[in-house]
């Protein structure tokens, strides 16, 4: 804090990555005096990207971030500050010894049976496949073999599935399921929406312009106590829901990601995102990330070995588990959250839900909004 004094309209802001950087930006420009504090040595949180010093190649150090919206509010609001190149996130799975096409599309369908169906053929065609005896599938399990079948659930979902999350797809709700659906035609486009892109200089960049705002002090390497709350007219918090009390109910499932970074001189794989459906390949995914800056030539290459793992104590949560034993536990955390008046949860961690970019900043944004609006703000 510098010694200052802070003012009667100080804004504490906790977390400086996508949540907290636009509630501080609009605040400050409301007329506030905003201070941002994150733990980290760097802005941006899990988008943080850098240059490889070797490579030159922009890496996105904690796993690959694609932006995608049809939200033209957000859409604009981030090309405000950076801007956006075009990006179609086209994904591949290696499994059973072949490579295929992800989402499910007509081609993957054609190629994994040996076939030549039209569309209106392979709708059919998976529809006799599906377990037409689930009629209302409660899992992730059930939701795959009711619609896919399951020579397709066990070729692209249930291995990925048991290393993504560590667990049995069983025990996972069905929506989980319902981000990827079937495509009876040739579109590989992995997203649906409107606007796709990767910022130019990288997200980093975007989120230090989002921040430099003369009403915004960012401090880094800083912890944020609990009792530092009563010293700011308002806090805004980011970080992680149980964290914030002191894990009084325990600990929320989250899963985190391990990371075997590699180098090499030439294109890899030839593609961003390689999924491996096999449960005998201990990793997930390999990404190459000179692949999320197809405007860029480089002639080395930068990958990571993605592996997911069960969070503990010390480690950075990616993504919150929210199993169905673990809702009463949460809405302890929720009640004692909605308890605390002159406190903000936002985001992914302060909610406990898992955000895409496009929503949290759209949160972020009407988060702010109403607390300017309020007789508070």
């Amino acid at each position: 804090m510098n010694g200052s004094a802070l003012s009667p309209s100080t804004i504490a802001v906790v977390g400086a990555g996508l949540s907290g950087a636009v509630i501080g930006r609009l605040l400050a420009e409301a007329g506030h005096s905003v201070e941002v504090f994150d733990t980290r040595d760097h802005v941006a949180g899990n988008c943080h990207t850098e240059r490889d010093p070797q490579t030159g190649v922009m890496v996105h150090v904690y796993g690959p971030h694609i932006f995608h919206t049809d939200d033209t509010e957000v859409w604009a609001y981030v090309n405000r500050f950076q801007t956006f190149m075009p990006y179609k996130n086209r994904v591949k799975t290696t499994a059973g010894g072949q490579v295929y096409s992800l989402p499910i599309n007509l081609h993957t369908i054609n190629q994994f049976f040996g076939k030549t169906l039209r569309p209106d053929e392979a709708r059919a065609f998976i529809e006799e496949l599906g377990d037409r005896s689930i009629t209302e599938p409660k899992s992730f399990e059930e939701q795959a073999l009711r619609f896919l079948g399951r020579d397709l659930y066990e070729a692209f979902f249930k291995g990925y599935t048991e290393k993504q999350w560590g667990c049995s797809p069983s025990a996972l709700p069905a929506s989980i399921l319902k981000r990827l659906p079937v495509r009876f035609n040739y579109d590989d486009d992995y997203f649906f929406h409107r606007y796709q892109g990767m910022p130019e200089n990288g997200y980093t960049d975007m989120v230090t312009r989002i921040l430099d705002h003369p009403g915004i002090r960012v401090h880094l390497s800083t912890r944020f106590e609990r009792a530092t709350a009563r010293e700011f007219a308002h806090t805004f918090y980011s970080g992680p829901l149980d964290g914030y009390f002191d894990y009084a109910h325990g600990r929320l499932g989250y899963r985190t990601l391990d990371f075997e970074r590699f180098t090499y001189q030439g294109d890899y794989q030839g593609c961003a995102v390689m999924n491996y459906g096999d449960s005998a390949v201990p990793y997930t995914r390999i990404t190459e990330h000179k692949h999320f800056s197809p405007w860029e030539e480089h002639d080395a290459s930068v990958c990571y070995r993605e592996f997911s793992r069960a969070c503990g104590p010390d480690d950075i949560p990616y993504y919150p588990i929210r199993l169905m034993e673990d809702q009463a536990q949460l809405s302890l955390y929720l009640k004692a959250a909605h308890e605390e008046k002159q406190v903000t949860f936002v985001g992914r961690l302060g909610t406990y839900r898992y955000l895409d970019m496009d929503v949290t900043i759209r949160e972020a944004l009407d988060t702010a909004r109403r607390f300017l609006s309020s007789p508070t703000g």
